[in-house]
């Protein structure tokens, strides 16, 4: 009997995956950026997709893969790549990697606040351009973290983690959230407000929220003016929830002090307003690049697909109503 076949869209994903050889056959992109038509030819005939958020997996893709396609394994939390409507139709199990990354991306939080408001990297570039000549006692003079009030815009696991970091180095937090978390509050002191009232408030507002039709654009020139002139916006959750365009008009206009941000609109067209300016830090989205977090999603992801694939309820299933489909 012919061997199921699991496709791997990227070669980060092959050393975790081969073990899996003894049962199944293991396909997987030999390269890092697999492009559409590549994509297609790959998935021909298989029964399991690893891929990553940056692939969409769609319709065509689906079909493309045919009547076997049982599981859709995400590398990410995150699953807006996929259309999960579709999956379900298909009877597709759709599965992402969550709760091994809070820790990864609350410090990357944390790190960029420090950066923005230390003023790290504004540092590095000066002695690295030769222009630090001795110490001064004015030279970039930063801001304290303490006693800062930060505002998380969404407390699933990676805000509330956030927030206990920032607790952790005397920052004091409020939040805003679809639903209150009564036992968080009580937990950290940490009080609940409109997401117009936080924004007024917060000192540096961190977004911890996932992408949806809700959450896409949230962060526009109306919530920006609401600001503080002196916030920093920190983005580690999706480039999407940030309006770019107006994003950059607000630093132009020093509307906010700065930003931190980590995932853009379009990772390959990072406005090179962006890029110029000394006030806004810039990570090529590794808010969740630890060794730890990277080989803990990989377990995930493995053990999600073979459940599916071996019949069993996948522990990170998103679309749970895929087995009641009719």
């Amino acid at each position: 009997m012919d061997k199921l076949k699991v496709f791997a869209t990227h070669e980060f994903l092959d050393k975790f995956l081969q073990n899996l050889n003894n049962s199944y056959k293991v396909e997987t992109f030999p390269g890092k950026n697999i492009n559409r038509e590549e994509l297609l030819k790959g998935v021909v005939g298989t029964s399991a997709i690893a891929c990553l958020l940056t692939e969409k997996i769609d319709a065509e893709v689906m079909d493309r893969a045919g009547k076997n396609l049982k599981v859709i394994a995400n590398y990410a939390v995150g699953y807006d790549n996929i259309d999960i409507k579709e999956a379900t139709k298909r009877g597709i199990c759709v599965t992402n990697t969550p709760g091994v990354l809070t820790e990864s991306v609350a410090e990357h939080v944390i790190a960029l606040i420090m950066t923005l408001y230390r003023r790290i990297a504004e540092g590095d570039r000066l002695i690295r351009r030769g222009r630090f000549l001795g110490w001064e006692p004015d030279l970039l003079l930063g801001t304290s973290l303490k006693d800062k009030v930060i505002g998380i815009v969404g407390l699933g696991r990676i805000g509330r983690w956030t927030a206990r970091l920032a607790k952790n180095i005397g920052m004091r937090s409020i939040y805003f959230n679809r639903t209150r978390n009564l036992e968080f509050e009580e937990e950290l002191d940490c009080n609940y407000h409109s997401l117009d009232k936080l924004l007024s408030m917060a000192d540096v507002v961190s977004l911890s929220v996932s992408l949806s039709e809700e959450t896409a654009g949230l962060i526009d020139m109306e919530k920006i003016k609401k600001m503080k002139r002196s916030a920093l916006l920190i983005n580690t959750a999706r480039g999407q929830i940030v309006n770019q365009n107006d994003l950059v008009l607000a630093l132009k206009n020093k509307l906010i002090a700065g930003a931190g941000i980590d995932v853009f609109e379009n990772e390959l067209e990072i406005p090179t307003d962006l890029m110029s300016m000394e006030n806004v830090v810039l990570t090529p989205h590794i808010a969740s690049a630890t060794i730890e977090a990277r080989n803990a999603m990989a377990t995930v992801l493995v053990d999600n697909l073979v459940d599916a694939l071996e019949g069993r309820n996948p522990s990170c299933l998103i679309n749970k109503e895929v087995y009641n489909y009719d």
